[in-house]
């Protein structure tokens, strides 16, 4: 496991020296306390263009204090987890419903299917009968067989 721990820079922990007559404003001369060893760079350096947007807003991490992004992140990683395991569990779900349907409403549909041609074949040995006995009113009516379920 690796340990971290934090080395202050010499710079740092030396005090700056206290200004002539304890001035408010120091002048030219002396060395301004920063923490950066950089210098000041001109406008003509600066490639603007070459920068992606990525690395603009990467850039701008530093500007927010640890314990916000910490916040924000453990934010964004739960709101990630619920819509994952919201999406997983409504996929399964409509699974189950689908194969379900399929495994009882497929043979209802051929069921249902089939007793609507039995209906319908009766009516039509129904209207046959009538029709015969209109034909021949004084005969018996031919019996006509019934198909077996």
């Amino acid at each position: 496991m690796v340990k971290l721990t934090e080395v202050e820079d010499e710079h740092f922990t030396d005090k700056p020296t206290a200004p002539k007559h304890d001035a408010l404003l120091v002048s030219d001369d002396e060395d301004d306390y920063s923490d950066t060893d950089s210098e000041i760079s001109d406008d003509e350096d600066v490639e603007l263009e070459a920068e992606s947007l990525y690395e603009r807003v990467a850039a701008l991490k530093d500007m927010v204090p640890p314990s916000a992004r910490r916040t924000v992140s453990s934010t964004v990683s739960s709101i990630t987890d619920l819509t994952k395991a919201t999406f997983s569990f409504s996929g399964k779900a409509l699974w189950v419903i689908s194969t379900s349907a399929f495994l009882l409403g497929v043979p209802f549909a051929l069921a249902y299917a089939e007793e609507e041609q039995y209906i319908q074949m009766e009516r039509e040995q129904g209207m046959i009968k009538g029709a015969n006995e209109m034909l021949t009113p004084g005969s018996e009516p031919e019996k006509v067989a019934q198909p077996t379920l």
